[in-house]
């Protein structure tokens, strides 16, 4: 009996899948990788019966990026990365070990139909999988084909069904498409991000941002929102006047007529005209218009359109919206949330998706009414070939959905009975009237038929007085002539929902990456979110786009992007050469990152305004063990020491609070060692500023703590405070903090793993002697007073794993708990025994040898 694989881009897609296909009768079982479930069912396939696999990846397998060494920033050229720099494609998320279990699976294999999401990037997984499983599949008979596509916008048995029975396949130049933006994006972003990253922040010590980044769709996207701030400051309010009359009939209420003439400049005039009103009594009625107007029913729903939505009116940010949408989708309550269609397909069911929405609370009459009366034929949108409009795909609740979810599902579901839905109509009453030489107007709206705004109530006509009855000729007494001052007022900063606007007509992004750049702009802190998720670009954002256009426009402008994105879709539709496009749009890049850094004077200047020097910020904190002046600490991220005599920056751990370590000091380099912790409740470690920067040992790498450090001596070092391998973690080892006594602690120098013990003890020393059971260090602890040993001693030496009078002191927190035998609030006795590694000796440094015991016999 042959097999056939299929792979869908999430595990809870795959499971709904395999339940419509298999009718329900499938059998579950955990992947190799624990991530991805595997589906198994018996079914018919090309004429044939067959044994069907369902199963997922978990977004892309594969990820770009740079070999080895040219991840280096230190040894690198940035210009490298534009040519030079050789790409390779790695694991996305390697702990998934995604590629392993996916081989696996294909082993035995006949067929594979791919069931990823249907759009470009959906088109790139499928040869991600293929790359990864034809090597293990068997080979094909003859010409046979053994590779399907499977394309469907929503997850309904008939959708799926269809799909099953109309398979394809994949897409070669739509995956083509997204390399050649992958590549792109990551070799013009990392070469600018490098090199204006390295320079600024080694000059100025209040940038307050991790990474000064560049990317040709994230640059344009922050340009509008500085381009926007730059009008706001440089507005000039200016006065004008508007004369306004009040003019009533017999006991109605009086009537506010606006001026036809609308405002003047000049104050003067603005009074001349109101003397020349004033000198009649009455206002004679000129001519009363009625006219039926209607307002129209929304476009069918697309991406951009709901992302705008979630920003403006439900207050969810853009990858929040998108992250939801996904979430409804891949549950089935939604069809495929990214497309750029606004117009239904012919064979589209709109009644039998209406129908489907009956019996709603909320919407439920509307939609019996529409469907007894008969739809209303939606408006044409545009059809760009990719997805249907956004739609509910079954009925829902609140309870089901959650909060966020069920406020976008309700205004999906919503906005699709409006587009099925009349236009609101109302009957537009003007009249116009005559003071003396001046005319002045009234406009009522009166609802005639409210139509789709009966289910989008926002929408609505809002209800006004009625104007009163009258005819030409008839007069009202003038109650009122008066001149108002007024200013001209300047734009409001960006809304979410308005630069959505801008980088859709600009081409800046797709329909699924723009709250990705618009994400990015934020966390870079180069823009805030204001209230009403308006965007207030900061100091650094502002000064990035001002350096820009001082240098080379094209960097921010939308322009060039623009351009190159058409040529990826011109790639996507066979029309242009994946590597003429590619080189041709490095060539321009490089060219312009070589003017960039030769002309980063200019932006140096519009730094110096804004920033303050490295040297003047920051306050004192540690001596630099070079020339033994203090250095100050810069707290703003990326948070650094600086030595102002040497002209020297040293980085620090990222995400924690940094204080001085007693004075104490590295018997390396004489630096005086700092403390970094994550809080009362996580990990604690000292650090060497100069060693953190400048591994003294091979098996070193940068950013690594004493708690790390192989030094065979030094009192702080791995060599001296180690106990034994981490429960959690393979790599990992359990390392003594003496910091926090009387709360002492050991935690894991790679994982977040803490074990707590002997609190309140007097002392705790950590022995280079080892248990002869299971080779971790021996601990001595010294509880001077008030001992809870069972025979009363106030001092004791043992192994922590496998000493009987350690087993109550132990307390094991904060693990990640992937394990059953690790559980949290305390240790359950037993003894066990396991193999470990700590470094020990003394003399040269080396690599840790195997030797020390895994802390996890304990909690057996």
């Amino acid at each position: 009996m042959r097999t056939v694989l299929m792979v869908a881009e999430k595990p809870s897609l795959a499971l709904s899948i395999a339940k419509i296909l298999s009718k329900g009768s499938c059998l579950t079982r955990k992947g190799l990788n624990g991530a991805c479930s595997v589906h198994e069912y018996m079914g018919n396939f090309e004429g044939q019966s067959v044994r069907f696999k369902m199963t997922s990846v978990c977004g892309h397998v594969m990820s770009l990026d740079f070999i080895g060494k040219y991840n280096n920033w230190d040894k690198v050229d940035p210009a490298e990365l534009f040519s030079k720099a050789p790409t390779e494609k790695k694991e996305a998320n390697p702990k998934l070990n995604m590629v392993k279990f996916l081989q696996v699976e294909a082993k035995g294999c006949d067929y594979v139909v791919l069931w990823l999401d249907c759009d470009k990037e959906g088109e790139n997984i499928c040869f991600e999988v293929l790359d990864a499983i034809q090597p293990f599949m068997n080979k094909p008979y003859g010409h046979e084909c053994t590779v399907y596509r499977a394309k469907f916008s929503s997850i309904t048995d008939t959708d799926i069904c269809n799909a099953m029975n109309r398979l394809g396949e994949p897409n070669k130049n739509e995956a083509l498409s997204v390399d050649a933006r992958q590549e792109l994006d990551l070799r013009i972003g990392c070469a600018f991000t490098r090199f204006q990253t390295k320079y600024f922040q080694g000059k100025y010590g209040n940038l307050d941002s991790t990474l000064i980044s560049f990317g040709p769709c994230q640059t344009p996207t922050l340009g509008f929102c500085v381009d926007r701030h730059d009008k706001i400051q440089s507005f000039k309010p200016e006065s004008y006047w508007v004369v306004q009359a009040k003019v009533f009939k017999g006991k109605d209420s009086p009537l506010i007529l606006d001026w036809d003439r609308v405002r003047v400049f000049d104050r003067d005039v603005g009074q001349m005209f109101v003397n020349i009103a004033k000198t009649a009594k009455e206002a004679k009625v000129d001519s009363v218009t009625k006219k039926e107007k209607a307002k129209q029913r929304p476009l069918a729903l697309n991406t951009v359109e709901m992302l705008r939505v979630g920003s403006s009116a439900l207050g969810m940010g853009p990858q929040h919206t998108m992250q939801i949408a996904e979430r409804l989708y891949t549950q089935g309550y939604i069809s495929y949330p990214r497309t750029e269609t606004t117009h239904y397909p012919e064979n589209f069911d709109l009644k039998g998706t209406l129908r489907q929405q009956a019996n709603s609370s909320f919407w439920g009459e509307t939609v019996k009414a529409l469907i007894s009366e008969g739809i209303n034929k939606p408006r044409k949108g545009a059809d760009a070939g990719d997805h249907p409009p956004i739609t509910p795909m079954r009925a829902a609740s609140e309870i089901e959905l959650g909060s966020d979810g069920w406020r976008l599902y309700d205004y999906i579901t919503r906005h699709f009975i409006a587009t099925l839905s009349h236009d609101c109509k109302f009957l537009q009453t003007t009249i116009s009237f005559n003071i003396a030489t001046e005319a002045f107007t009234c406009t009522g709206k009166t609802l005639i038929s409210a139509g789709y705004t009966e289910v989008m109530p926002w929408q609505g006509i809002p209800l006004e007085e009625a104007l009163p009855v009258c005819e030409r000729g008839d007069t009202f007494t003038v109650d009122e002539i008066k001149l108002l001052e007024k200013q001209t007022s300047p734009p409001d900063y960006l809304t979410e929902a308005e630069l959505i606007t801008l980088m859709e007509k600009h081409g800046i992004g797709t329909d699924a990456s723009i709250p990705v750049h618009i994400n990015n702009i934020c966390q870079r802190n180069y823009v805030t979110v204001e209230t009403g998720r308006k965007l207030k670009p900061t100091n650094l954002g502002i000064v990035l786009v001002h350096g820009y256009y001082k240098i080379d426009a094209d960097l921010v402008l939308p322009t060039i992007r623009s351009a190159v994105e058409k040529q990826l879709t011109l790639i996507a539709l066979g029309k242009a050469n994946f590597d003429q496009v590619l080189q041709h749009t490095l060539d321009i890049f490089k060219r312009k990152f070589h003017y960039f850094v030769d002309s980063i004077s200019g932006m140096d200047e519009l730094m110096e305004v804004s920033f303050s020097p490295i040297a003047a910020t920051g306050k004192p904190l540690s001596r630099c063990g070079k020339c033994h002046r203090f250095m100050k600490y810069i707290q703003a991220k990326p948070s650094r020491l600086h030595c102002s005599h040497c002209d020297e920056t040293y980085s620090l751990p990222q995400n924690g609070a940094i204080k001085l370590y007693k004075e104490l000091r590295c018997p390396l380099d004489e630096f005086e060692l700092v403390l970094w912790t994550s809080g009362s409740r996580g990990k604690t470690y000292p650090v060497c500023p100069y060693c953190f920067s400048n591994p003294p040992f091979r098996d070193l790498k940068k950013g690594m703590g004493c708690n790390e450090c192989t030094h065979p001596s030094c009192q702080h070092s791995l060599n001296s405070l180690g106990i034994g391998q981490c429960v959690e973690c393979e790599t990992g080892v359990l390392v003594f903090d003496p910091t926090p006594g009387p709360k002492w602690r050991m935690s894991c120098n790679k994982c977040n793993v803490v074990v707590h013990f002997f609190e309140n003890a007097h002392k705790v020393q950590v022995f280079q002697d080892s248990c002869e059971s299971c080779e971790a260090s021996l601990v001595s602890v010294d509880f001077k007073t008030r001992s809870p040993f069972p025979d009363g001693d106030t001092q004791h030496t043992g192994c922590v794993f496998c000493d009987p009078a350690f087993q109550d002191l132990v307390e094991l927190k904060y693990a990640t708990m992937r394990h059953p035998m690790h559980r949290a609030g305390g240790a359950r006795r037993g003894r066990g025994r396991g193999r470990g590694r700590r470094p020990v000796g003394r003399g040269n440094p080396k690599k840790p040898k195997d030797k020390m015991a895994a802390l996890a016999a304990y909690f057996v």
